[in-house]
């Protein structure tokens, strides 16, 4: 099942924790759909966020779905949260 860039990335999601991991570790987290892969997810964000993925970690909570992605150093996760309207 193949699904649009759009469709897989839902929502950024913010907290404390999230916002540290952007600043200290280039890290940013997603609420994606349930059924989405991380080579989904991947592809997903590469693709809406002109950005680089190194690693996709994926996790069940009762939010739903959530995606820490980590960029390749060349690409600011600030920045990303900047263009998302996260700071």
């Amino acid at each position: 099942m193949t699904f649009e860039p759009s469709e897989v990335i839902l929502k950024p999601y913010v907290t404390e924790k999230t916002l540290l991991m952007i600043e200290k570790e280039n890290k940013i987290t997603f609420i994606v759909r349930r059924n989405a892969t991380k080579s989904q997810i991947k592809h997903a964000v590469e693709k809406l966020y002109d950005v680089k993925v190194v690693k996709v970690n994926t996790y069940l909570t009762k939010y739903g779905k959530k995606a820490i992605v980590k960029l390749a150093k060349e690409y600011s996760a600030e920045e990303l949260g900047m263009r998302l309207g996260i700071f």
